[in-house]
């Protein structure tokens, strides 16, 4: 499915009756052909942005590597990803290789303190439940020096009847319908973290943000690149 290389239907529905950690075991080692996957000019984008090198770099949610991959020509001393599934940081460490360092965890709980010149977080906003999103920031808060950077990307609210966010919120509607009715409970929702919310989150932990229209390549041009500076 999406790609010759891909996932089928059938192992997309075993990983979505799975939960979130074992969901992403069992799709590592496919998850690079699928829409899932931040595209690489994004990331190159968000890289170019930083205007230089950076000596040390934490990946939050790594996945298989791709932000890591975009940014490793930047980072001078330490490159670091974090993620849940043991399955992505095994293709993150056989995608990136040397020095990536990786580390088994969750982004609510970052075992990291003033270690980072520069924090990411890339197409992993929808795994972090609204009521989390404070914690969240205060973890990348935490993992970052003074003067550090937030790294992500996001977009501004759609219009209330745009069909993408009718979209969205339907599939939103049935995945708190899944996580009801079953044990294993899968974290994805869309239209997490936008900008004002992300914003007014930030500003409250002491995050100067930058956040200029129009910053990423055709056709994103809807969505935002943003740098928030820790105080």
């Amino acid at each position: 499915m999406f790609h010759p290389e891909g996932p089928t239907f059938l192992e997309l529905i075993k990983q979505a009756l799975s939960s979130t950690d074992a969901g992403y075991d069992l799709l590592a080692p496919k998850f690079e052909f699928t829409p899932f996957r931040t595209p690489d000019v994004l990331l190159e984008a968000a890289a170019k942005a930083l205007g230089g090198s950076v000596p040390r770099v934490l990946d939050l949610c790594c996945g298989t590597g791709a932000a890591l991959s975009a940014f490793r020509p930047f980072c001078t001393e330490a490159l670091v990803g974090l993620d849940r599934s043991e399955g992505m940081l095994a293709e993150a460490r056989r995608r990136v290789g040397p020095p990536l360092m990786t580390v088994r965890g969750d982004a609510l709980a970052v075992p990291f303190r003033g270690s980072f010149d520069v924090v990411t977080c890339f197409g992993a906003f929808g795994h972090i439940l609204e009521d989390d999103e404070p914690r969240f920031v205060a973890q990348v808060k935490q993992a970052l020096r003074r003067g550090g950077r937030f790294v992500f990307i996001t977009s501004d609210p759609l219009p209330l009847m745009h069909p993408g966010r009718l979209m969205a919120h339907g599939f939103n509607a049935a995945m708190r319908v899944r996580n009801a009715l079953l044990h294993s409970k899968f974290v994805m929702y869309y239209l997490t973290f936008q900008l004002p919310r992300a914003r007014a989150l930030l500003e409250a932990e002491g995050f100067t943000v930058d956040a200029p229209e129009n910053l990423l390549p055709p056709p994103f041009h809807g969505l935002r690149l943003v740098i928030a500076k820790r105080s």
